[in-house]
């Protein structure tokens, strides 16, 4: 599985594959006609409280990366874990989307190494 990583604020590629934004916010002044978003699985993305606690701060990633799978485990993320699923098998390349400016300690990057990680409940990926 090719599961790549893009800031909202860049722009699509053909290359991309189907992309789906993991936030829960759309991204602020990006169109959402300029987006090329196929599915927007709010879903996957952590919780207020959980992303407010976190604030990107690179010290506490791994903290972050063990309470963001928890909830990625919980059934709130559940349907939208199950169409990820059916994506991942659909397509040989996606994209997660994202809005963060730190494009290596976000929830795209800890979604996509939970997903490489085989850890995707209720089967294989």
């Amino acid at each position: 599985m090719d599961i790549r990583l893009k800031r909202a604020y860049d722009a699509p590629a053909r290359s991309d594959g189907p992309r789906i934004l993991v936030d829960r916010i759309w991204p602020r002044g990006v169109a959402k006609a300029d987006a090329d978003i196929a599915h927007w699985l709010k879903g996957l993305a952590p919780s207020t409280e959980l992303r407010q606690w976190f604030g990107h701060d690179p010290d506490k990633w791994l903290a972050f990366r063990e309470r963001y799978r928890q909830e990625l485990h919980g059934e709130a993320a559940r349907a939208d874990l199950d169409a990820l699923r059916a994506l991942l098998h659909e397509h040989r390349r996606l994209t997660l989307v994202f809005a963060a400016r730190d494009t290596e300690h976000n929830n795209a990057v800890a979604l996509r190494q939970f997903l490489q990680d085989d850890e995707l409940p209720g089967g294989e990926v």
